[in-house]
């Protein structure tokens, strides 16, 4: 359920509260991912560069903060961080955030999580490194995570979309 910005203002109200009592790698999670859904709500760019700001510190935070937490967790935690760059790469056009997105990602691929190596695409296509854009989408093409509707609208891979390589790839995976 997507909320609207003063629900979402609400809870993060609420979630600051609960972390002046503890925090949690699920609450880190929480905090981090209503800031990025204020900053998909914000019409200002200053705006979103803060709540970037903040979901990455929190996301980082998370991630390094408690000795243990659920493999499936820690994942969500680096995805939601890669989500968080890759969104400062969209406003800012740096190809750095790509990069610190790879750096996180990569030493995660062990995993075989579709989410990592679509991230990794993204970011790869974003560098403008299409042997790894390629290597990245074949990988997530083979997971269960495969979403061939976000492959086929997501924009970054536009440019790719009349590659043969890219054609049958959507193809394999429409039948």
């Amino acid at each position: 359920m997507r909320l609207n910005s003063q629900q979402i203002i609400e809870r993060l109200g609420e979630t600051d509260q609960l972390y002046l009592q503890g925090n949690t790698p699920e609450l880190a999670l929480e905090r981090a991912d209503l800031r990025l859904q204020l900053v998909s709500l914000s019409q200002f760019y200053q705006e979103q560069v803060h709540f970037l700001q903040e979901a990455v510190v929190l996301l980082e935070q998370g991630r390094v903060e408690f000795e243990e937490m659920p493999l499936r967790l820690y994942i969500n935690l680096s995805l939601h961080l890669a989500k968080a760059y890759m969104i400062f790469f969209e406003l800012t056009k740096e190809p750095r955030y790509a990069l610190i997105t790879q750096q996180i990602l990569k030493p995660m691929t062990h995993y075989e999580h579709g989410e990592i190596y679509f991230f990794l695409a993204y970011a790869s296509v974003s560098k403008n490194e299409p042997a790894l854009t390629r290597h990245w989408l074949k990988k997530y093409s083979t997971s269960s995570e495969f979403d061939l509707g976000l492959l086929q609208q997501h924009p970054a891979f536009e440019a790719y979309r009349s590659l043969e390589w890219f054609e049958k790839l959507l193809k394999s995976k429409m039948h």
